[in-house]
């Protein structure tokens, strides 16, 4: 029986986020960017997080919503700076919020590691550039690598397309990206998804994320953002 909790509201779905905690929340600039989530997130008010996700928000809307309400200590992103970044800019030039940069492949395989129990891995990414700087190098195949840790997070924040009520996801084009591995990596994963359909209504063989991986499911409505100079 799977334990995934299908709930009715936003609110309670992310009820029991602690402050400090580390979040990955899954999105490719807004392509399945969890909104409710976030927004939940916002009115429960958890502060001095961590924020592990591919860029550091667009607009005012999603995670640049987060970081205005003061609520992220730390971001840890692979795109920080876009045109529509100006929230994240505007707080990382007044000294407001720490920021770690990871390459995007290196970014997905540290949380996969985490997802899969690997210690760490070495990777020739980031080598002789400042990203590399402190970290521990080695040759491989005549070929200098860095290390690198996995990124566990206390939390998941995921949007997929639809959940059957076991918890079993799948998503819709590239608004996958993230989500599969950041459901492995984390201790709570909390998926927003666009419809609930009964158990057995899934073909097995196009789930992506199993419920094992699947904490809590809420069905919110379909919106679309857009951000102004957005193409």
């Amino acid at each position: 029986m799977s334990m995934t909790q299908v709930l009715d509201t936003v609110d309670e779905a992310v009820a029991e986020i602690q402050d400090g905690s580390t979040v990955l929340v899954g999105g490719f600039g807004l392509a399945g960017m969890p909104f409710d989530l976030i927004d939940g997130l916002i009115r429960q008010g958890a502060k001095d997080l961590t924020i592990v996700s591919n860029n550091a928000g667009n607009g005012e809307v999603g995670l640049a919503a987060l970081l205005k309400a003061g609520l992220v200590r730390k971001v840890i992103c692979s795109f920080p700076r876009q045109a529509d970044s100006y929230v994240f800019d505007a707080l990382y030039r007044e000294g407001k919020v720490e920021l770690e940069v990871v390459p995007q492949g290196t970014l997905a395989e540290r949380m996969r590691a985490a997802g899969a129990g690997i210690g760490a891995f070495f990777c020739p990414t980031g080598v002789g550039t400042p990203l590399a700087e402190g970290k521990e190098v080695r040759e491989i195949d005549g070929r200098t690598h860095v290390l690198e840790y996995p990124i566990r997070g206390d939390v998941a924040l995921i949007s997929a397309h639809r959940a059957d009520g076991m918890g079993n996801l799948v998503y819709r084009k590239t608004a996958r990206n993230f989500g599969p591995i950041m459901a492995t990596a984390a201790t709570t994963t909390i998926a927003q998804v666009s419809e609930i359909v009964p158990v057995g209504s899934l073909d097995p063989e196009a789930v992506v994320t199993p419920s094992i991986y699947v904490d809590r499911i809420i069905q919110v409505e379909r919106r679309h953002y857009t951000v102004q100079g957005a193409r």
